[in-house]
């Protein structure tokens, strides 16, 4: 088994002026990082815990490796939270997964309420667990899930990296198969789409991923667009582990503890969005295609005019 196709898209939404969500896409290691706090410090929270995941990504061959840079990840925001007071109170969720080819398994770390799922066979199943203060309620039977979905307080998390000086994440590994593709976003995806609009969105782009990232936060959007929404797609195939394609280099979404992060336009001008994509594409074989039409129009107008 190996990595098949894979894309990610962040969006600022339509009711926000910044982009508080990073990503890492980096196979065998995929993230989501929500950022929270005042002024611009849920955008450093964000980038911090990102960087960490990718520099420690090299590391990863486990859950235990795996929640040592979530550990490590938790360190950075904190200790920053604590001597920039500009950034006082700041946290981040992360989400991350770590496929584990060779062993035919994916190992998920999860801190907050951002989430993984797992569509198979055209079954889309939540992988996480929030950390939330609805999810609670509805885990204790106080709300149903159709309440929680509707409560004012269903943005309000129980654990967050950063916010204490200890983390206890949530590290776990859920076998896979040929055919599985693993989606992870953050809550700018969820509290705009019901799960059954999720996996409609990503049936009807026939699983690609691209297509699938591009669906989903078009419809997150047309819902409102009330939050940052970030979306990250892989697929699982058969194949020898390792020989999965390498994405191209992208320029960083995620910023250092010393560094203000803004949003990156992407190459069609689109300001607030930034896309990578792995595996086929279309782009260039459209540019050709055109290129071939243009060649063709201009031999025909100079027959013409010869004749």
């Amino acid at each position: 088994m190996k990595i098949g196709r894979a894309a990610s898209l962040t969006d600022t939404g339509r009711r926000r002026l910044r982009n508080e969500d990073a990503f890492v896409f980096e196979p065998p290691l995929f993230a989501i990082a929500d950022g929270m706090g005042g002024a611009r410090a849920g955008e450093v929270a964000a980038g911090i815990a990102a960087v960490a995941l990718k520099d420690g990504r090299q590391h990863v061959d486990g859950e235990e490796s795996l929640e040592a840079i979530i550990a490590e990840a938790n360190r950075l925001v904190w200790e920053r939270s604590v001597a920039d007071p500009t950034t006082a109170g700041m946290g981040t969720t992360i989400t991350v997964a770590f496929v584990d080819a060779p062993a035919s398994q994916v190992v998920f770390g999860h801190v907050g309420d951002s989430r993984a799922y797992r569509l198979r066979d055209g079954i889309l199943e939540q992988i996480t667990t929030d950390h939330s203060l609805v999810a609670e309620l509805v885990r204790t039977g106080v709300l149903t899930p159709e309440e929680a979905e509707r409560h004012p307080q269903r943005s309000a998390i129980t654990r967050a990296v950063g916010t204490e000086r200890a983390i206890d994440a949530d590290v776990f590994t859920v076998p896979a198969e040929p055919g599985d593709l693993v989606l992870i976003c953050s809550d700018g995806l969820t509290d705009m789409l019901s799960e059954a609009e999720i996996a409609a969105a990503i049936v009807g782009a026939d699983a690609d991923p691209e297509r699938a990232a591009e669906a989903l936060v078009a419809a997150a959007n047309a819902q409102g667009g009330e939050d940052n929404i970030t979306v990250v797609l892989f697929e699982l195939v058969e194949g020898e582990p390792g020989s999965e394609p390498e994405p191209e280099p992208e320029p960083e979404p995620a910023a250092g503890p010393e560094t203000t992060i803004e949003p990156t336009p992407d190459a069609d001008g689109d300001a607030g969005v930034r896309r990578h994509g792995a595996g086929s594409g279309g782009r260039a074989a459209a540019i050709g295609l055109i290129a071939l039409v243009v060649v063709v129009g201009l031999l025909a107008l100079y027959w013409g005019i010869g004749r």
